[in-house]
């Protein structure tokens, strides 16, 4: 299971959230700009997931390489709202010697196999479930759900 905790700072629309690991992150919109946009996270999400797992891939199979680098482009579409993502172009830049067939296949075996990001933003099949707890002016605690899936 993973967990974050957002909270406000501020007027604006900065957050400051908090991995159950212990990690701080700053979200922020336009006006703000203290941070990136979480649509933003979702293609760094993508970039890491799938980098991590072609590194570890080739570092397991003793292949060798210079540097390595990835290029992600999200596309979202216009309207209707939510702009959710169309497309993700994802480029592996690699300086060699790395063998080309053992390049590809670690590309597929993260995009098909290992990529936690990969496989939920390709699937469309999340069930995204919201809920509020709200403490009013007399400390009582109110609790609702709305269950959303979300479907490209």
């Amino acid at each position: 299971m993973r967990t974050v905790t957002a909270e406000l700072d501020g007027n604006g629309l900065r957050l400051v959230a908090r991995t159950g690991g212990g990690h701080t992150i700053v979200m922020d919109d336009a006006d703000g700009d203290a941070g990136p946009r979480p649509a933003e996270l979702l293609v760094v999400a993508q970039a890491g997931c799938t980098a991590m797992d072609v590194v570890a891939i080739l570092r397991k199979q003793r292949r060798a390489f210079r540097r390595y680098r990835i290029q992600v482009i999200g596309e979202q579409r216009d309207d209707p709202v939510p702009h959710v993502f169309e497309q993700v172009r994802i480029v592996h830049v690699v300086d060699g010697p790395v063998d080309i067939a053992a390049l590809r296949r670690a590309i597929e075996l993260s995009a098909t196999k290992y990529c936690v990001v990969s496989a939920n933003l390709a699937a469309g099949v999340t069930t995204i479930r919201h809920a509020y707890l709200l403490y009013d002016s007399d400390g009582e605690e109110h609790y609702g759900e709305v269950v959303v899936t979300m479907r490209t």
